[in-house]
């Protein structure tokens, strides 16, 4: 009785430890995920399950985002999830975005999961037209995107309509010019054979480059008015704040860089932004809504504390990220050469084997055709010694009458008529005589010396005919495939043909070495140059050959606007807009020219202002 009741309550206090759980969908740019979270767990639980799952170690520039009453919201990370105004209906669903966006992609993406998603996320931005891309700008990005996607061009396999199916270009780029889908394709295709040997991340990363340098590219707008109660635009990015006019969200009014804002804080519905220099005024406005406000806070907190971040040196586990990304991207690039002189082995020996087969079948054909003349010679030598053999006959039949020719001469003179006209006609006849039988002897010599003519013939013929029987001897046992060098054997495994000591990572640099470092960052610097010049001259080649099909009655206010700042001469990156609209502007930073080749021995000397976030 005892034992019975003690197993209950054994049992019962099992099914109490038993935590409340709850389904969450997760929604990443390429799949879903679900999970099966507790009751009582936090936003940074599930957040932290996310990216364990993804293998992402760059967690602080994503979150998770869900919408409220059309407005977006991004879970905290100190606050019980189901604590959320987030739907109670499962599972609940969260999309896993980037939140927070680098200055220099290149620089500041480590890992490849990490590029890979915003390269995702940028493109579609791009396509939904939320980021504005100039339509020769959005024809090199199709093409980067199809590098990444289907790898190195080859005719043979891409063939024309092999993109029909791709969304790669914004519907305003197609609407805007009288071109056809196999035109656009024709062009992206041009770019995409140019690309060849490009790996999906750094065709991936190439797309990132030339996107971050868009206007739009990063940035998070919201409607605010200000004191005067005029309708703007308010959008705060990596750099800063901007102030945009509703209908011009390309170039702002006003901005303010991270390093100039003294304190930024909000009461209610009013915002107000404190610059660093107390000459300039201090900027108010309101937005609709509060929770409009703390997002605005939220992304203000989040992109200061990046800012500042890139200004100091690499902390240790970005160091050690950024060391296996190093070791990591090695070892791919030493596994594509390995591949590449596979592929090459593989190439010649289908060629050598192409080159075998071709011979083969030529000595095939000339053994054919040997072997045709030989019948043919065959064939000759039997005519011809028919041909000799009647000659002959000809030749004794004439002999046997030029004999009996003879002989009636001379029984003509021995009977010859005593009578002069006898004598007379008989001299006739034999003069006759005479002259047949010697036409009879000529035409018995041309006869023998025909004969002999053919003899000799025959005797070509048969002569030919052992010819042609020794080279078809010749051909048939002549060997058909000839002596290949065995492709070496690949090494053991045992034995490696690389040796990658850790401690061949660390540097020591003096000054001879830094001579060398300045030296190949100019190198770099001119190549890049270089580049940039050859890329710019594409895009321009190409907005000047599609120009003349655009439809200017289909323009947008965008393409408007853009167009107008290309004819002021202004430039593409907002990073210029922040340095024009802010002469006020002082340097905090030095970064050495090596810095950017070798962040892990990066010096630093700043000097910034703390910016005070506080609620009021």
């Amino acid at each position: 009785m005892a034992g019975a009741i003690a197993s209950r309550m054994s049992f019962s206090s099992l099914k109490r430890k038993q935590p409340k759980t709850f389904t969450v969908r997760i929604v990443t740019m390429d799949a879903e995920m679900e999970f099966n979270c507790e009751m009582k767990w936090k936003g940074k639980d599930l957040f932290d399950l996310v990216c364990r799952t993804l293998g992402l170690r760059e967690t602080w520039f994503f979150g998770l985002q869900y919408t409220i009453k059309d407005t977006v919201a991004w879970l905290k990370m100190d606050k019980k999830v189901l604590d959320h105004d987030v739907s109670k209906e499962e599972p609940v669903t969260f999309h896993f975005l980037a939140k927070f966006y680098p200055e220099n992609a290149e620089e500041e993406l480590v890992q490849e999961i990490t590029q890979h998603l915003f390269f995702l996320q940028v493109k579609k931005q791009i396509l939904d037209e939320k980021i504005y891309c100039p339509p020769e700008a959005s024809v090199l990005l199709a093409s980067y995107a199809v590098q990444a996607k289907y790898g190195d061009y080859d005719p043979s396999v891409h063939k024309r309509g092999f993109l029909a199916q791709e969304e790669l270009l914004p519907k305003r780029v197609i609407n805007l010019y009288q071109m056809t889908p196999e035109m656009w394709e024709e062009r992206i295709t041009a770019w995409y054979a140019e690309h060849r040997g490009r790996a999906r991340d750094e065709a991936e990363m190439e797309y990132l480059k030339i996107a971050q340098d868009l206007e739009m590219y990063g940035v998070n707008y919201f409607a605010i008015r200000n004191k005067k109660g005029t309708e703007l635009l308010l959008g705060v990015d990596a750099l800063g704040l901007h102030i945009y006019d509703p209908e011009n969200r390309l170039t702002p009014k006003i901005s303010f860089p991270w390093n100039e804002i003294r304190n930024i804080s909000y009461s209610d519905k009013e915002f107000t932004i404190k610059p660093l220099d107390k000459k300039i005024d201090v900027f108010k406005f309101n937005s609709s809504k509060l929770r409009v406000n703390k997002l605005i806070l939220q992304l203000c907190i989040g992109n200061h504390d990046l800012f500042m971040r890139r200004r100091k040196a690499d902390s240790l586990e970005v160091q050690q990220m950024k060391a296996q990304a190093r070791e990591e991207k090695a070892r791919k690039q030493m596994e594509r050469q390995r591949l590449a002189r596979e592929k090459q082995m593989r190439e010649e020996a289908e060629r050598t084997r192409d080159e075998l087969e071709r011979r083969l079948l030529q000595m095939k054909e000339e053994a054919t055709m040997a072997n045709e003349a030989l019948m043919r010679s065959e064939e000759t030598a039997d005519l011809l010694a028919e041909k000799a053999q009647i000659t002959e006959e000809e030749a004794k039949l004439l002999a046997q009458k030029a004999a009996e020719a003879e002989q009636e001469m001379q029984r003509i003179k021995a009977t010859a008529i005593r009578t002069e006209e006898e004598k007379r006609l008989m001299e006739q006849k034999v003069l006759e005589a005479e002259v047949l039988a010697l036409k009879m002897a000529e035409e018995s010599e041309r006869r023998a010396k025909e004969a002999d003519q053919l003899k000799q013939d025959l005797q070509e013929a048969r002569e030919a005919e052992r010819r042609a029987k020794q080279k078809l001897l010749e051909i048939a046992t002549k060997p058909t495939y000839p002596p290949v060098n065995p492709i070496p054997a690949p090494l053991p495994p045992d034995i490696p043909s690389f040796n990658i000591i850790g401690d061949s990572l660390s540097f020591d640099f003096k000054d001879t070495d830094m001579k060398r470092l300045s030296m190949e960052i100019e190198k770099e610097k001119v190549e890049y140059m270089e580049k940039s010049k050859h890329l710019q001259e594409q895009l321009n080649e190409l907005k000047t050959e599609i120009e003349a099909l655009k439809l200017k009655e289909r323009e947008t206010a965008l393409d408007i606007l853009h167009n107008e700042n290309s004819d002021r001469g202004g430039t593409s990156s907002k990073h210029n807009t922040i340095k024009k609209s802010s002469p006020r502007q002082k340097t905090y930073l030095h970064l050495s020219p090596q810095s950017r080749l070798f962040p892990g021995i990066l010096s630093v000397v700043m000097v910034l202002p703390s910016v005070i976030l506080t609620h009021a």
